[in-house]
């Protein structure tokens, strides 16, 4: 089987917590809780640096500074209505499977996070890997009802890979 991620390394110190299989293990995760098979989806996925991650940042959001994790879906798939599940797209065939979208994930802010909410790191990581893959199957947290519904699925799916309730830490933890 076809990995669902593409991982490319940018900033060497992704090598050394397995981005590739973090980023694995979170998409493999997120399709069994959308109920989707584990083949015919590709998510592009890219470790940089702050100062990487703040030029995509102003170029494509406008903001010039680092994040965490920034993430550009294949097509729009949110719903119209808040709090409604998005439509889920269909998985490609065997060899052209569906491109979902890209990730960036910014090694600098993760790790500064993770270390002021007293998170694993890998933790702190994966929860944002599986919040920006949600983003390119349609969820978004800007209107209320909609983040309810994405947080609620972050949950599950992070209890599963056995990680902590994100949200139990007061501040906020994402930002693409």
């Amino acid at each position: 089987m076809e990995p669902l991620v593409d991982t490319l390394i940018e900033d060497a110190r992704w090598q050394g917590v397995e981005l590739d299989r973090l980023a694995e293990q979170a998409a493999l995760a997120v399709v069994s809780e959308l109920g989707l098979p584990e083949s015919g989806f590709e998510i592009s996925l890219m470790g940089c640096s702050d100062t990487r991650i703040s030029d995509l940042n102003a170029d494509f959001r406008g903001r010039p500074q680092p994040t965490n994790v920034l993430s550009w879906p294949s097509e729009e798939r949110g719903a119209a209505r808040d709090g409604a599940t998005p439509a889920l797209p269909r998985p490609g065939p065997a060899g052209m499977p569906q491109e979902l979208g890209d990730i960036a994930i910014a090694w600098e802010t993760c790790q500064r996070e993770a270390e002021e909410q007293g998170k694993p790191f890998c933790d702190h990581v994966t929860h944002l890997i599986v919040h920006a893959i949600l983003h390119l199957f349609g969820y978004d947290h800007v209107r209320d009802a909609d983040a309810a519904l994405m947080e609620a699925a972050e949950t599950r799916i992070l209890a599963k890979l056995g990680i902590s309730d994100p949200y139990e830490w007061t501040g906020s933890t994402t930002a693409g």
